[in-house]
C-alpha cells in the first residue's frame, strides 16, 4: 500500500491518513501522486469511503491546493476526528476538550439520577469504570 508513497502514510486499522507539506508545487504534485497511487491501490484490493475522504488544511499561511481522489474533488473541512482525537486547522484540541468534558458531565449525571446513595464507596468505582478514562483519554498528547 505505502510502496513508493513519498509523504507520510498513517494507518491504523480501517483508518488511512496521508500527510505532507503542500507549501510548494513540488509538495502538492507529491501529495497528489500519493493519492492517485493510493486510489489505484485500492481499486485493485479494496474500497475507499470517498464520502469520508477529507483534508485538513493545517497551518494560517497553507495555500489550500486542492486535491482529488480518482474522479473526486476531496472536500476540505476546518477540523478532523482521528483516532477519536478531534483537531482543527490549528491543531487547537479545545473543541476535544469540551465534547470530552460534556460527555463526562452526561455519565455523571446518568450516575446521579439512577444510584441513590451518595457514599463514597459507591460512587468512586462508578466514577473509576464510567468517566475517569474519558478524562484522561490523551491527556498526555
Amino acid at each position: 500500500m505505502d510502496s513508493g508513497t513519498e509523504c507520510t502514510l498513517s494507518k491504523f486499522s480501517d483508518d488511512t491518513g496521508l500527510c505532507g507539506a503542500v507549501d510548494t508545487l513540488e509538495g502538492r504534485d507529491a501529495i497528489q501522486r500519493d493519492l492517485d497511487g493510493l486510489e489505484r491501490w485500492v481499486g485493485a484490493n479494496l474500497k475507499f469511503n470517498k464520502a469520508k475522504c477529507k483534508v485538513l488544511h493545517v497551518h494560517q499561511g497553507n495555500p489550500r491546493h486542492n486535491s482529488w481522489l480518482g474522479r473526486e474533488w476531496m472536500e476540505n473541512s476546518p477540523e478532523e476526528k482521528d483516532l477519536v482525537v478531534l483537531a482543527d486547522e490549528k491543531l487547537n484540541m479545545s473543541r476535544q476538550c469540551a465534547l470530552t468534558v460534556h460527555k463526562a458531565n452526561h455519565i455523571l449525571g446518568c450516575i446521579k439520577g439512577s444510584v441513590a446513595s451518595r457514599l463514597r464507596e459507591v460512587i468512586l468505582p462508578l466514577y473509576s469504570a464510567l468517566v475517569g478514562h474519558h478524562l484522561e483519554y490523551c491527556v498526555k498528547l
